[in-house]
């Protein structure tokens, strides 16, 4: 039986890497694309089957930022297929990032300049907004309109003697210090990609003690630090061209510089293979490339408890309530005026 893969924010970077990947591997696979920008994914598509031709790769328009975008994507799935056995929440952004310039040439010439590049403590701000939801912007997409995704395709990924899986694509930036169970936004803080990635850790975990007794498993991975559209947003790009001949000279010394996106989806392909009961769902798994350029999969806990993330999931939970009547509002004022319209004419 053809297995059914959707991949968030799959049309640049790790996520197309990652397609690329398991059509490789698999040539059946049924492969949706679901991504914001349908010119990009018109043309990721295309070029997954210049290489890969007569492969089954469908295209879905999802901003997983808008609730909206979320709501009627899922309709579109629950359409379109009866199962899905992979769901990669690949899609996420990191809005006008701002380097502190003195940290970062002191880390730079410290003992200290693997650690600053692997997980940018430290080094790092943002600058994070509501979006039309009302919802910030960097919580918004890359946890909650993941989570609200999840709650949607429940009948699909919770099916009886079906076993689906859920795969984040998470980072080593992900820091308890930088996440508030008081404040699940970051509304006061200035590192919401740190907290947003630290709360997607929270959730898998339990997510797992929920729903594993429903055949649904979730996973987190660690692409390691990828030169893509987002990376390159962090430095200007004459920086990135003076310290990239020096950063393939550190990665003999570490190995979470996989700088491509195809060694960055290592993990995210490894775990493709996996039999999900034999995972831990304390752990993340690394993308790890070697000084030789031999990529493999690395096991390492998260930093992370079982009550911590039972109030975190709570609380998700909640404000889906809050979202779902705002949106069931707005929809009935939306038809209200349809209906004006209508009449004044």
């Amino acid at each position: 039986m053809e297995k059914v893969v959707l991949v968030t924010g799959a049309n640049s970077g790790i996520g197309l890497a990652l397609c690329e990947r398991l059509l490789t591997e698999d040539s059946q696979l049924r492969l949706c694309l679901a991504c914001r920008n349908t010119q990009r994914a018109e043309a990721a598509r295309a070029a997954l089957l210049t290489s890969h031709s007569g492969a089954r790769v469908d295209l879905l328009h999802l901003d997983v930022g808008s609730v909206l975008s979320v709501l009627s994507a899922a309709q579109e799935i629950k359409a379109r297929y009866n199962r899905l056995d992979f769901l990669y929440l690949n899609a996420g952004i990191m809005p006008n990032p701002a380097v502190d310039i003195r940290a970062f040439f002191t880390g730079f010439f410290s003992r200290n300049i693997i650690n600053m590049f692997a997980t940018a403590e430290g080094l790092l701000t943002q600058q994070d907004r509501p979006n039309s939801d009302g919802l910030q912007e960097v919580f918004a997409t890359n946890l909650f309109g993941h989570f609200l995704l999840i709650r949607e395709l429940e009948p699909l990924l919770c099916q009886p003697g079906h076993t689906s899986r859920l795969i984040w694509t998470s980072s080593s930036n992900a820091r308890r210090s930088a996440f508030s169970i008081e404040d699940i936004q970051h509304r006061k803080g200035k590192e919401p990609y740190s907290s947003s990635k630290y709360a997607s850790d929270l959730l898998s975990l339990a997510l797992n003690r929920h729903k594993n007794n429903q055949g649904l498993f979730s996973s987190v991975t660690c692409p390691g630090l990828v030169m893509t559209n987002l990376t390159y947003g962090i430095l200007p790009s004459f920086l990135w061209t003076l310290i990239m001949p020096i950063m393939w000279l550190i990665r003999i010394f570490t190995n979470t510089f996989t700088l491509t996106p195809y060694n960055g989806a290592e993990a995210l392909h490894h775990l493709f293979f996996q039999k999900p009961e034999s995972l831990d769902p304390r752990a993340k798994y690394h993308s790890l490339t070697s000084g030789f350029g031999n990529n493999y999969t690395e096991t390492r806990q998260m930093d992370v408890d079982d009550e911590m993330s039972e109030v975190f999931f709570s609380k998700l939970l909640q404000l889906e309530k809050v979202v779902r009547s705002k949106q069931s509002q707005r929809n009935a004022e939306d038809k209200a005026n349809q209906q004006y319209v209508h009449h004044a004419e």
